[in-house]
């Protein structure tokens, strides 16, 4: 496993070492110990997630605030994605950045996402299917969310916008300087 650090403080890009021959592949997609080695960071799982969307489907951009933030650790099984984490720390120099990583069932990347970001992606291919490990539950009482076009932001989705698809939720989020302090 092989952890690449991003532009912004505590996102990092694990790429696992695949075993691939004339009869597929294999590789282990996660290890509490190597991670912990890796990254330095002690983070416990709690509960597993996996979507399905088509092609133009965007999902996000999504949070949870305290008591309750999570970190995620996000991955493609199937399919493509850009993955999307903005940094909404309000101490942090980073904020209101993002970074973009293309996550795939052929690169195999994950994203660890930690605490204090907002999350999203758009599928790029048909039948994608998306799963990500998260280090608490989902308590929708805590749930937040940035409108995923907010001009202030400015992330650059490789699709056009009359090719999205987004569930009425995620239409509905305000722009980051209209949410309530993380």
């Amino acid at each position: 496993m092989k952890v690449v650090k991003t532009d912004i403080e505590g996102l990092l890009i694990i790429e696992p070492r695949v075993f691939a021959d004339e009869r597929g592949y294999f590789f282990e997609s996660f290890s509490n110990r190597k991670f912990a080695e890796l990254t330095g960071l002690d983070v416990q799982f709690v509960q597993d997630n996996e979507s399905l969307s088509g092609r133009g489907v965007l999902r996000g951009l999504h949070f949870q605030k305290e008591p309750h933030a999570q970190a995620k650790l996000v991955r493609v099984v199937r399919g493509r994605v850009l993955d999307v984490a903005v940094d909404i720390r309000p101490e942090s120099p980073t904020y209101g950045r993002y970074v973009a990583v293309e996550l795939s069932g052929t690169n195999h990347r994950q994203l660890f996402i930690p605490k204090g970001f907002a999350h999203g992606y758009v599928a790029l291919e048909e039948d994608t299917v998306f799963q990500y490990k998260c280090d608490d539950y989902y308590h929708p009482e805590v749930e937040g969310g940035i409108a995923w076009n907010d001009p202030a932001i400015g992330i650059e989705w490789p699709l056009p916008e009359d090719e999205l698809t987004l569930s009425e939720k995620d239409q509905k989020w305000p722009n980051l300087n209209e949410v309530c302090e993380f």
